[in-house]
């Protein structure tokens, strides 16, 4: 059993940064992979960013290439994801997420352990 726990969601202007972390804890194994995924109300539940555990390969969702960075501290089990030049959509409660299939998807069935969510507004 794997617990995640988000933090660092918040109301910022358009075009600030946020941080967002994802500490985990339980039995996670090299070949976990972990990403983040967000929701806006009324959509779908969308893939930002993950990467894997044990290799560090890293995707990204190309609505967020360049301005997001995902990365990991594999001593304390967290993920970050770094958010930079936010805009009115990218606001959605963002969701980590951890699967023990050794491949990044990047759809949500694909994961089995998920966070409860961090609300992340960028107001215009």
């Amino acid at each position: 059993q794997v617990q995640l726990v988000e933090s660092g969601g918040e109301l910022v202007q358009a075009g600030g940064s946020l941080r967002l972390s994802c500490a985990a804890s339980g039995r996670i194994f090299s070949s976990y992979v972990m990403g983040w995924f967000r929701q806006a109300p009324g959509k779908e539940r969308e893939f930002v960013a993950g990467i894997a555990w044990s290799t560090g390969s890293i995707y990204y969702a190309d609505s967020v290439k360049g301005r997001f960075t995902i990365s990991r501290d594999n001593a304390k089990y967290t993920i970050y994801l770094r958010m930079n030049s936010l805009k009115p959509e990218d606001s959605a409660v963002y969701y980590c997420a951890a699967a023990n299939t050794g491949f990044v998807g990047r759809r949500p069935h694909e994961y089995n352990y998920w966070g409860q969510g961090t609300q992340v507004t960028a107001s215009s």
